[in-house]
């Protein structure tokens, strides 16, 4: 584990707020990798490129996505993301469903884990 505040991971589907979280996280000091988990088709995609401390799993509704970003994809899409997501979501340090939170909700959900883990994540998973 490298001492000091850990590299975050964050996945989620599209229009999620993966984006916006990195963005708020990083004002605050983190260092972060958005990682494009949604869009490959190798599980564990998320593990072999970032190698990050803490893996944070952004969830939203089809619904939602479709409306955050004007998405013009079908919900078969939707759950094909969410397939490719699985393995991140499985072993994710914190998951947060982000329908109805604020994009401060969301930020401040992450910092308080963050602060919780003493801003030196867990073990590696390397």
């Amino acid at each position: 584990m490298k001492p000091g505040k850990p590299l975050i991971g964050v996945v989620g589907p599209c229009g999620a707020g993966k984006s916006t979280l990195i963005a708020g996280l990083e004002r605050h000091g983190y260092t972060c990798r958005h990682i494009a988990q949604e869009h490959s088709y190798v599980p564990d995609m998320w593990q072999r490129l970032s190698h990050p401390d803490l893996l944070i799993f952004l969830n939203a509704s089809y619904e939602t996505t479709v409306r955050r970003r004007s998405l013009n994809w079908s919900e078969e899409e939707y759950q094909e993301q969410q397939r490719r997501l699985a393995h991140a979501r499985a072993h994710a340090d914190l998951i947060i469903k982000t329908d109805t939170l604020s994009i401060e909700e969301v930020l401040q959900t992450a910092l308080r884990f963050l602060a919780g883990k003493g801003d030196r994540g867990r073990q590696s998973r390397r």
